[in-house]
């Protein structure tokens, strides 16, 4: 329709679904334009799968030209970061960096230097090699201990030629590092067997050994990964193998753009806190910028274990550290469906499928293809089978059960038990049912060739996949891709992963619950025609659709985009504090201001979850490296420290108490020079009848919430459950809010600030930025100042509700100007903003003139509930006409600094209490 504002798409995408959209209709214009130019060339041996009857004439889907695609595809690249281009015009493919534990070929040694390779076959390999859009190399172990110089040099000229970088692995490093930590600890746990219970102490002493080679073994990859790395390269880690792969490429290049994707479940956060290194292999994870999972299942438990463990922030994009966010999502793996089909129609394979009909005709068939693993449960497949044959006596000579097990680990001895127990459950069944001439369960103890397994799918009639636990688990689209004649029924275990994705198609099974398994047999042997149709067509069209190489490029996708989304991010981020600049601003001064918040400012570090004693965390104490410089700048004449905080009169009383300096307890409500006595700033008729029913509320939750508590202040309630279970506590907090607003302050006066794992009612007007302006003049009143305040270092960890104290430092512009952006905050030179505060007369002098008034400090009655009794504040004794002459800032002599908090409307940025300690010890030298 003309008009339609759809007919077109924006030139800059704005949103990252858009980027991501645009992306994809690219990818899916580029393999249609280079299938049609290889069928043009006569390169390609078989015909592409499309049905052109489909397609309406004239293009009218409105797919981009040749030249249009070349033009949006190099403006896509340019927009993600690579924006190379050939000197045909044509976008260059973006180089991608595989790292895997193993390479993608196996290698056999023919002489001393000379090699034999041969590809290996598997879903990762074979979508990587259908990334053409992609110039891709891969880094991984050989498989075989080279401990010969001339050897190393011969096998690597020998897979440079098939884009392979070999990592060299010591007999003891692999013993160490791949047979120990990653076999014998990380791959039983995140299958959900724990850490093997056989010689349990053996493998505690040994523990750290492996770990401390694991890490060496991470070390090693990124020493070879940097040797190759160029710029704008994308470096893909893969499994277990490489947990630490991500901190270590980090730490060389921060902007290198690095993905990190699992093909094992990912257990639950109470599983993966048994591991003696969980936090450090966590925290090396979510270095890098995407964390991919084949399930959402195990994307939501990596989240749930960064946040339970790591006490991070979990958020439906991923996990949050300080505003530096690691995207985690699901990318389902798939096949390549093409290659099986194109089998099919080969001779040998057709010939090997009459054979097996001939072979068992009059017999259903039932197929299990599985490595023979504990993992993959045989036993209980087997057993359902014999269930199965005992509760149907009429199947017992008409279906088979053909089970291929291909050994694995045969030197190891739980693997040689599980194949005794196999073998025996088999023969104990053949021998029970069978008969001269059949026997109902074929076992193999070895794998098939290519062309001899899609035979063998082709004419299943069933196929059980009975994993107790599993990643994905592609033997269920081979088989799928294989039944486009026989639309065979496929039983899938719910805990294989690609039940999430082949769920609506299958027969979903238990494979603990034998009983259920034999009815499922059952009931797929006697499925009517059109049932068995309309099952297969659900799960081919998925296994067609969600190919191993669409899996590979939507996630190189989604991480190019990612670093377009972290940049945008980090625009909006404050940039570190010039220490330098601060510095010889603070010392060319004459009257500098220190407003200093308390809690993660100037407090001692603590356990994010309490683990290292909540009731000891609980009682806020100073940094212990602080004193000494605090101490220091206080002594300064030149030099005023206000402590800001929300916390108590006492507990600044206890802390602060020998210090020359100011304190503003409860957001500034209440006020003390510690050589005098407390005083209140609160507004007049600041209205509190609304406490008594709070606390209630407060008192209830924190009955009903383990490990909560609550706190009880002149001027307001906060509700902390930091300590509490993270999910927990959340759903009660949402609780709470739901009860307060429809309930006790329905009609209050009164501000709800919710914190990290805190909520705090306070009354309308209780803010530090509110303050400021009362507790300024009292200290201007006090000291007799007359000088100006010339330098101005506000450093705290404040919640969003009380950053006003930040901007009410910041120069005015004229009104017709933007507020200032910023990028000019941040240049160090010298701002061209005029300076408002000196001149008696506008907007900020009538402003502080009406400020002023308020600071005439009120007697207030003093709260049962204190212990310290509120004194009368001196009368106003300075003139209004000084009030205007406090600040002389000149735009660039002020420095708002928020500690460990990157989302924050202050200048600049602190790490954390250490960072702060380090600049006030500079300070005070």
């Amino acid at each position: 329709m003309p008009g339609n504002k759809y007919n077109c798409s924006p030139v800059t995408p704005r949103t990252r679904v858009e980027r991501l959209l645009r992306e994809r209709e690219l990818r899916k214009s580029n393999r249609s334009f280079q299938s049609s130019e290889e069928a043009r060339d006569g390169n390609k041996e078989t015909e592409i799968l499309v049905n052109d009857s489909c397609l309406p004439e004239n293009n009218n889907l409105g797919l981009p030209s040749e030249e249009e695609f070349l033009k949006g595809a190099a403006a896509a690249r340019a927009f993600l970061g690579d924006g190379c281009q050939r000197q045909d015009g044509r976008p260059s493919k973006q180089r991608l960096l595989v790292v895997a534990n193993r390479l993608p070929v196996s290698a056999i040694r023919r002489g001393e230097d000379s090699w034999q390779l041969e590809m290996s076959v598997g879903g990762l390999v074979s979508a990587l090699l259908g990334l053409k859009e992609f110039d891709a190399q891969w880094i991984g172990w050989a498989g075989v201990n080279v401990p010969d110089e001339v050897g190393q040099r011969a096998l690597t000229n020998a897979l440079a030629e098939k884009r392979c970088i070999p990592i060299f692995l010591d007999e003891e490093m692999v013993h160490q590092y791949y047979n120990g930590y990653c076999n014998n600890i990380l791959w039983p746990l995140f299958h959900y067997l724990g850490i093997p219970q056989e010689d349990r102490l053996a493998t505690t002493r040994s523990f750290q050994s492996q770990f401390d080679a694991y890490k060496k073994a991470n070390q090693m990859f990124a020493e070879v990964v940097k040797q190759h790395y160029k710029e704008g390269d994308v470096v893909w880690c893969h499994d277990y193998h490489l947990m630490f792969l991500p901190k270590y490429l980090k730490e060389y290049n921060n902007k290198m753009k690095v993905g990190w994707f699992l093909h094992t479940p990912f257990p639950s956060s109470e599983i993966h806190r048994m591991l003696p290194s969980r936090s450090e292999l966590l925290r090396s994870v979510l270095a890098a910028d995407l964390v991919g999972f084949h399930t959402y299942d195990y994307a939501r438990h990596f989240v749930s274990a960064c946040t339970r463990i790591l006490g991070l922030e979990g958020t439906h994009e991923g996990v949050e550290d300080q505003g530096k966010l690691t995207r985690v999502a699901a990318f389902p793996i798939g096949i390549d469906y093409e290659r099986f089909i194109r089998a099919l129609e080969l001779p040998q394979v057709q010939n090997h499928m009459k054979e097996l009909r001939q072979r068992f005709a009059g017999r259903k068939v039932m197929l299990g293809v599985d490595r023979l693993d504990m993992i993959k449960g045989i036993p209980q497949k087997i057993l359902a089978f014999e269930k199965f044959l005992e509760e149907n006596p009429h199947w017992r000579d008409r279906v088979v059960l053909l089970q291929i097990a291909v050994p694995t680990r045969t030197d190891v001895p739980e693997y040689q038990k599980l194949t005794s127990q196999v073998h025996e459950i088999v023969g104990r069944i053949n021998g029970k049912f069978g008969t001269l001439t059949a026997v109902p369960i074929h076992h193999l103890d070895r794998s098939l060739d290519f062309h001899a397994l899609c035979a063998l799918y082709a004419i299943t009639d069933v196929a059980l996949v009975t994993s107790l636990r599993d990643g994905m688990n592609l033997v269920s689209y081979e088989f799928v891709s294989c039944q486009a004649s026989n639309k065979g029924v496929l039983i899938l275990s719910e805990f294989a992963g690609a039940a999430q994705s082949l769920g609506a198609g299958a027969i979903l099974v238990n494979p603990w619950n034998v009983t259920e398994v034999a009815a499922s047999i059952s009931y797929a042997l006697d499925m009517p025609d059109d049932e068995r149709e309309k099952r297969h067509q659900h799960n081919f069209k998925h296994v067609t659709t969600h190919t191993s190489q669409e899996w590979a490029a939507t996630f190189v996708s989604e991480l190019n985009d990612t670093i377009v989304e972290a940049q945008l991010r980090t625009r909006q981020v404050p940039p570190l504090l010039p220490t330098e600049v601060a510095i010889d601003r603070y010392m060319k001064s004459s009257n500098r201001l220190l407003i200093l918040g308390f809690n993660s400012t100037l407090t001692e570090p603590v356990d994010a979850l309490g683990r290292n004693g909540q009731l000891k965390e609980m009682e806020l104490k100073l940094h212990p490296d602080i004193k000494a410089p605090l101490k220091k700048l206080c002594d300064d004449p030149k030099t005023t420290i206000v402590v800001l905080s929300g916390s108590g009169r006492i507990v600044l009383d206890d802390n602060f108490g020998e210090y020359n300096m100011w304190l503003a307890a409860e957001h500034g409500m209440f006020l003390r020079h510690t050589k005098g006595e407390w005083m209140t700033t609160m507004p007049e008729n600041l209205c509190m009848d609304w406490v008594d029913s709070v606390k209630h509320v407060f008192e209830y939750f924190t009955e009903r919430t383990p490990r909560s508590h609550f706190e009880l202040r002149e001027t307001s309630l906060v509700w902390n459950y930091k300590y509490a279970d993270v999910e927990f506590g959340r759903l009660q907090a949402r609780d709470m809010l739901q009860h307060l607003w429809t309930g006790p302050i329905s009609n209050a006066s009164v501000d709800v600030v919710r914190g990290g794992r805190s909520v705090e009612v306070r009354a309308v007007g209780v803010t530090k930025g509110a303050a400021i302006d009362r507790i300024l003049g009292e200290i201007v009143h006090h000291k007799g100042m007359k000088s100006p305040i010339d330098c101005v270092l506000c450093i705290g960890h404040f919640l969003a509700k009380d950053e006003d104290v930040y901007t009410f430092f910041e120069p005015e512009l004229p009104c017709e100007s933007p507020p200032p952006a910023r990028a000019l905050v941040a240049n160090h030179v010298k701002t061209s903003v005029p300076n408002t505060l000196t001149s008696q007369s506008g907007p900020r002098a009538s402003r502080l003139k009406k400020q002023r008034s308020l600071s005439t400090l009120e007697k207030k009655e003093t709260n049962p509930g204190s212990a310290i009794a509120l004194q009368p504040a001196l009368q106003d004794r300075m003139p209004l006409h000084e009030g205007a002459s406090v600040l002389d800032l000149k735009g660039d002599n002020y420095f708002s600094c928020a500690v460990g908090r990157k989302r924050s409307n202050a200048r600049y940025l602190l790490g954390s209490a250490d960072t702060v300690v380090s600049l006030l010890k500079e300070l005070g030298h």
